[in-house]
């Protein structure tokens, strides 16, 4: 029952933003009581910060699931691009940034941990994008994944980039060709260009 909860918050979570949803409206959507909740989680923080955990988890190793395959570094950025796009659904609210207000605690220790897995998996696709010909050898792979991590993470601040101005999808397609287009070589543009053709 645990898990059901789990897995029915972190939609309605995703979907509607961390304060917007409550206790009941978890309970009304599975059809049992907010004892049931409670006899898992002794308050909503306690939810949040199962939810919030676990949802980072599936992300994590969905992403290792893509990093594993060795594919071309930037078909894997774009397999990964989708991914993620597939995990965040159709949020119409910006559930980050009501972790972040309302839950700040919670939110500082995932973006740490955020951090680590994505600069691992960053420097990874760098490393063998230079060793393969398709991203400059000048570049500081350690100063690169950094600001990488900086740009996705502002990506989902709606103060920056309304939905109504910048839809989610578009943003992050547009995003990811400006990173990659600042540390491609010839050949890499190359295949940086077959993705933006298929897009």
């Amino acid at each position: 029952m645990k898990e059901k909860i789990i897995n029915k918050a972190a939609d309605l979570f995703i979907t509607l933003g961390f304060k917007s949803v409550t206790m009941d409206d978890i309970a009304n959507e599975m059809g049992i009581s907010k004892k049931t909740i409670y006899a898992h989680f002794s308050n909503k923080t306690d939810l949040v910060k199962d939810v919030t955990s676990t949802l980072m988890c599936d992300i994590s190793e969905g992403i290792d699931g893509i990093c594993a395959l060795n594919n071309n570094p930037i078909e894997e950025l774009y397999e990964i691009k989708k991914f993620v796009l597939l995990q965040l659904k159709d949020s119409k609210s910006s559930p980050q940034y009501q972790l972040q207000k309302y839950y700040p605690q919670i939110f500082a220790s995932l973006h740490k941990k955020q951090f680590e897995m994505m600069r691992e998996c960053t420097v990874s696709n760098l490393t063998r994008g230079i060793e393969q010909g398709l991203y400059r050898d000048n570049i500081s792979v350690d100063l690169i994944s950094r600001l990488y991590f900086i740009g996705v993470s502002n990506l989902k601040d709606e103060s920056l980039f309304p939905l109504q101005t910048y839809p989610k999808e578009q943003l992050m397609e547009d995003y990811l060709e400006y990173h990659l287009r600042g540390i491609v070589t010839k050949e890499g543009l190359q295949t940086l260009k077959k993705f933006i053709k298929n897009k």
